[in-house]
C-alpha cells in the first residue's frame, strides 16, 4: 500500500505505558454513545494504557468505589448495536459545586487518572474544562486536608480533557454531526415513512413534533429527507402572515390530488416574536381554516431508541479513537479539545471556542437576530435551509425566470438508495432557475431509443423515499450508440445533461451470533473490487476480519486469522463475523473462507455463510441518502444553470472546455466538481475503482478495535492514515468482538 507524503509518528511514540485513561458519558444519552465508549477501552487499551469506566456520568465520579472500575477488551464486547450508554449517565448538581468537584479530584487521583473522555454535550463539555482549569487547586486543597500527599500533586499535576458531542439535536458548533443524530433521523424517518402509507386509504395532515428545543436541525433535515410541506424551527422562525401561507400551500396541494401533507415542527420552534409555535397550535388552524383532517404526532424519546446507525457506530469509533491519540500527544498546555467532524475528516478543536459559538447561537435567537443564528450553525445548516426552501416553495410560473434552456435527467449504473431523491431536486431546482427539464427512462439505453418526456414539478412530488430508481436504470454504456444519442439532443433540443449514478446488513446476523455460542458468520458484500462497504460493515458491525480487493491477502493470512478466531473462541466471548467483498480475490471465494474456516474451526466454533447480494440495494434510502443526494443534486443543478448561461451565444450553447463535463463528489473536506478528463489518470478502468482510495484509511481501525497487532501511521493532523501489516501476533491472539 502507498505510503503517504505526511509526516508519520509510528507506534511506539505514542505509547499509553504509565497513563491512565477514563471514559464518561453525560447529560441525555445518545445512540452511538457505546461505540464511543468500546473506541477509547479498546484503543487506550492497544496503546498500553489502562482504561477506566466512570459509571453514571459526573455522579459516579464524585461518588467514586464501585462507580470508578477498570475496563477490559471483553467488558466492552457487543456494545456496538446497543443503544443508549451502558455505563449510564445522570444529572449531577453535586458537580456543580466546588465540595462536588473536590470529591472528584479526589477519587479520580487515587487510581491515577489524569486523562479524561467526556462523551456529552455542551454543558457536559463546560463542565469538564472547569474541572481541568480548576484541577492543580483542587490538589493543593487536597493536600491541605490531608487527602493525599505532596508527591500526587507533582505525579498528577495536570488533567487532560478530551471531549466528544453526544446530542441528537445537533446543536454544538464546530461539527458537522454529532454522535446520536444520525440514528435519531432514522427513527423519524421512520414513522414518517409508516405515516406516508396511510394516504392511500385517507386524505390527511399530519403534524409531527420532532425533538430540538433549541436547534432545528432534526426537524430541518427530516423535513428535507421526506419531502414535508411546511417546516417550523427556532433558528428561523416563519415571516408574519405564515398561518395564511402555510394554509393556502396545504390547500394548493390537496387541489393537486395530493392525499397526504406533512408539517414537521420542531419542540423549540418559535415566531418572530419568540412566542412559541405548537402542534396543537397548528392543528387548530388547518382544521379552522380548512376542515382537513389533522392528526397530531410527538415522536418523544422513540428518537432516542433503538439502535445506532451504521453511520453513528463508525462515527464514535473513529472519534473514539481520534480522542485517545489527542489524549496520548496533549502536554500541560494543551488546551481541551473536542474531536469534531468536517466533510469526512476527524477534526480537533478547541472545545471552550466550539462552546461559546454554540452559546452564541442561543443570544443570537433571545436578540432575534435569525439570519446571524443560522450562519452559527455552520455551513451545512444554511445549505440545508436554502435547499428546502428551494425545493419546497414552488414559486408561480410569473415569477420564474425563462432561462430557454432544456435539461435532461437520467440514471446510470445499478440502482441506489437516494436516486429518486437526487432526480426530485434536479428537476425542482432547474424549474426554479426557468428550464425545461426531460427525464430519460432506463439510461442511455433509453436515451438512444427516445424514452424522453417532459418532467414537472408535481410529477417528482413523494420520490425522496423511494428506492431503487423511479426512472428506471441499465448498464448500457452511450459509447455504442453516441450518434443516436446525439440525434436525440438535437431533436429534443437538449443543452445539458445531469447523469446520476456510479461508475456504472450485518447488524441482525451480528445480532443472531450474540446469542449463540461459537459461531462465526461469513458474509459476502456487494461493491465489485471496491472494498469500501466491507470495510465501513465491518467496522460498523465490529468484525474481525474485512477481505478487500484493495488490500491483497494469501493463505497465510487466512490461517491466521482462523487461528485469531479459534483462539478467540475459548475466551468469554464466543462470536465471530467475517467479510468479504465480492471480488476481492478469484481463488479465495466465499465459499472457500467458509470451507476453510469450517475445517479449522473443527471442535471449536461452527460456521455459517450468507451472501447478502442485492438485498444491499433495496429498501428505502437512509435519511443520510435522502439528504445527501438532495443537496448534491441541488449544487450539480445550479453549476449547470451557470455553465449554460456562460456558454451561451447568438442562440446557442458553445460547451466545449475540459470543464463543461464534470464530476460532483467530496473530496476531503468539500463538494468539488472535477472535470471527467482529469480524473482518467486517478482511475483505474479495469476494475472501475478509483487508483486511491481515501476510507482504506478506516481499515486500521477495524483491526485495533478487532484486537489485531497492526502498525499504524498518523499524520500531522493526527489521522489515523493505514495499515502497515495485518496478522495477528501469537501472544495476542485472544480478541472479542
Amino acid at each position: 500500500m502507498a505510503q503517504s507524503d505526511t509526516k508519520k509518528i509510528f507506534f511506539e511514540n505514542l505509547s499509553g505505558a504509565g497513563k491512565a485513561i477514563a471514559v464518561l458519558t453525560s447529560g441525555g444519552d445518545a445512540q452511538g454513545m457505546n461505540a464511543a465508549v468500546r473506541a477509547v477501552v479498546r484503543m487506550g487499551l492497544y496503546v498500553g494504557a489502562k482504561v477506566y469506566f466512570i459509571c453514571e456520568g459526573y455522579q459516579g465520579m464524585v461518588d467514586g468505589e464501585e462507580n470508578i472500575t477498570e475496563a477490559t477488551w471483553e467488558s466492552v464486547s457487543s456494545m456496538l448495536q446497543v443503544g443508549g450508554t451502558v455505563i449510564g449517565s445522570a444529572r449531577c448538581k453535586d458537580f456543580r459545586t466546588h465540595e462536588g468537584r473536590l470529591k472528584a479530584a479526589l477519587n479520580l487521583v487515587k487510581l491515577g487518572i489524569t486523562n479524561l473522555c467526556v462523551i456529552g454535550g455542551d454543558g457536559s463539555l463546560t463542565g469538564a474544562n472547569l474541572f481541568r482549569e480548576e484541577w492543580s487547586g483542587l490538589l493543593a486543597e487536597l493536600v491541605e486536608q490531608g487527602s493525599i500527599e505532596d508527591q500526587s500533586v507533582q505525579n498528577y499535576s495536570a488533567l487532560h480533557i478530551v471531549g466528544m458531542v453526544g446530542s441528537i439535536d445537533n446543536d454544538f458548533c464546530g461539527t458537522d454531526m454529532t454522535i446520536g443524530t444520525d440514528s435519531a433521523l432514522h427513527r423519524i424517518i421512520e414513522v414518517v415513512d409508516a405515516i406516508m402509507t396511510t394516504a392511500q386509504s385517507h386524505q390527511r395532515t399530519f403534524v409531527l413534533e420532532v425533538m430540538g428545543r433549541h436547534c432545528g436541525y432534526l426537524a430541518l433535515v427530516s423535513a428535507l429527507a421526506c419531502g414535508a410541506d411546511w417546516v417550523l424551527i427556532p433558528e428561523m422562525p416563519p415571516e408574519d402572515g405564515w398561518e395564511e401561507k402555510m394554509c393556502q400551500k396545504l390547500s394548493a396541494n390537496r387541489a393537486g390530488m395530493k392525499r397526504l401533507n406533512i408539517i414537521i415542527v420542531a419542540e423549540g420552534a418559535i415566531d418572530r416574536n419568540n412566542k412559541p409555535i405548537t402542534t396543537d397550535c397548528i392543528k387548530d388552524l388547518v382544521v379552522k381554516c380548512l376542515g382537513f383532517d389533522t392528526r397530531v404526532t410527538i415522536l418523544g424519546h422513540v428518537q432516542r431508541g433503538g439502535t445506532p446507525s451504521a453511520f453513528d457506530r463508525i462515527l464514535a469509533s473513529r472519534m473514539g479513537v481520534e480522542a485517545v491519540l489527542a489524549l496520548l500527544e496533549t502536554t500541560a498546555n494543551t488546551p481541551a479539545c473536542v474531536v469534531s467532524l468536517s466533510g469526512n475528516q476527524s477534526v480537533r478543536l478547541p472545545l471552550m471556542e466550539c462552546v461559546q459559538m454554540t452559546q452564541e447561537v442561543q443570544k443570537a435567537m433571545d436578540e432575534k437576530k435569525f439570519e446571524e443564528a443560522v450562519k452559527l450553525r455552520g455551513r451545512s445548516f444554511e445549505n440545508n435551509l436554502r435547499t428546502y426552501k428551494l425545493l419546497a416553495h414552488r414559486k408561480p410560473e410569473s415569477e420564474l425566470p425563462t432561462s430557454n434552456f432544456n435539461v435532461a435527467v437520467l440514471n446510470v449504473g445499478a440502482p441506489a438508495a437516494g436516486m429518486n431523491a437526487a432526480v426530485r431536486s434536479a428537476v425542482r431546482v432547474g424549474i426554479s432557475e426557468g428550464h425545461k427539464m426531460f427525464a430519460v427512462n432506463d439510461g442511455f439505453e433509453g436515451f438512444y431509443k427516445g424514452q424522453i418526456k417532459e418532467i414537472k414539478w408535481s410529477d417528482v412530488g413523494g420520490w425522496t423515499g423511494q428506492g431503487g430508481s423511479l426512472l428506471g436504470t441499465k448498464r448500457t454504456l452511450p459509447a455504442k450508440h453516441v450518434d443516436k444519442i446525439a440525434e436525440q439532443m438535437r431533436t429534443h433540443n437538449i443543452n445539458a445533461l445531469l447523469v446520476i449514478g456510479g461508475f456504472e446488513t450485518c447488524d441482525r446476523i451480528k445480532q443472531s451470533a450474540s446469542g449463540t455460542k461459537r459461531r462465526v458468520f461469513i458474509i459476502e458484500t456487494m461493491g465489485g473490487y471496491c472494498g469500501y462497504l466491507a470495510t465501513v460493515a465491518g467496522l460498523a458491525a465490529g468484525a474481525d476480519a474485512a477481505y478487500i480487493y484493495e488490500e491483497p491477502f494469501d493463505i497465510r493470512d487466512l490461517q491466521a486469522n482462523v487461528e485469531h478466531l479459534t483462539e478467540k473462541m475459548k475466551t468469554s466471548i464466543q462470536r465471530g463475523l467475517v467479510l468479504r467483498n465480492e471480488n476481492s480475490n478469484e481463488n479465495y471465494t466465499t465459499d472457500f473462507i467458509y470451507q476453510l474456516y469450517t475445517e479449522e474451526g473443527k471442535g471449536v466454533f461452527d460456521c455459517r455463510k450468507n451472501v447478502l447480494g442485492h438485498m444491499q440495494q433495496g429498501g428505502a434510502p437512509s435519511p443520510f441518502d435522502r439528504n445527501f443526494g438532495t443537496k448534491i443534486s441541488a449544487k450539480a443543478m445550479q453549476w449547470v444553470t451557470k455553465k449554460l448561461l456562460e456558454t451561451f451565444r447568438q442562440g446557442r450553447v458553445f460547451a466545449n472546455t475540459e470543464d463543461s463535463c464534470c464530476l460532483l463528489g467530496m473530496r476531503r473536506r468539500a463538494l468539488i466538481f472535477q472535470p471527467v478528463v482529469q480524473l482518467k489518470g486517478e482511475t483505474d478502468f479495469v476494475h472501475r475503482i478509483p487508483k486511491e482510495q481515501w476510507w482504506l484509511k478506516l481499515r486500521p481501525l477495524m483491526k485495533i478495535l478487532a484486537k489485531y497487532k497492526t502498525s499504524y501511521d498518523v499524520s500531522d493532523s493526527g489521522q489515523l492514515e493505514h495499515v502497515v501489516h495485518n496478522r495477528p501476533k501469537d501472544s495476542d491472539a485472544s480478541v472479542a468482538m
